[in-house]
């Protein structure tokens, strides 16, 4: 059984930037894929970013995203990070970070275990 805790959300400006972390209980934590994934007011949950587990040396990211936000992960720390840069207002939404034995990264369904979610608002 793996816990996620997200934190680090907040209200920004358009243009700044946040680091979401979410820390994990366990000891088998790099055994897991890490994903992150939000979900903005009347539109559905989708995916963001992901990282392989281990040493994380495989990332994924959503196009709408990419090249802005940076996934990453530190085993010691049960902890993987989604830092978030250039921020626009669509970005505005609940983050959450999820885990997973292997399987397709973007797919919502191949998650096992969930946080509660933090909330990124970005005013424009």
């Amino acid at each position: 059984q793996v816990q996620l805790v997200e934190s680090g959300g907040g209200l920004v400006q358009a243009g700044g930037s946040l680091r979401l972390s979410c820390a994990a209980s366990g000891r088998t934590f790099g055994l897991y894929d890490m994903g992150w994934f939000r979900q903005a007011p009347g539109k559905e949950r989708e995916f963001v970013a992901a990282i392989s587990s281990w040493s994380g040396g495989t990332t994924h990211y959503a196009d709408s995203v990419k090249g802005r936000f940076t996934i990453s992960r530190d085993n010691a720390k049960n902890t993987v990070y989604l830092q978030m840069s250039s921020l626009k207002p669509e970005d505005t939404a609940v983050y959450y970070c999820a885990g997973a034995r292997g399987g397709l990264y973007s797919s919502q369904g191949n998650y096992d275990y969930w946080g509660q979610g933090t909330q990124v608002t970005v005013s424009s």
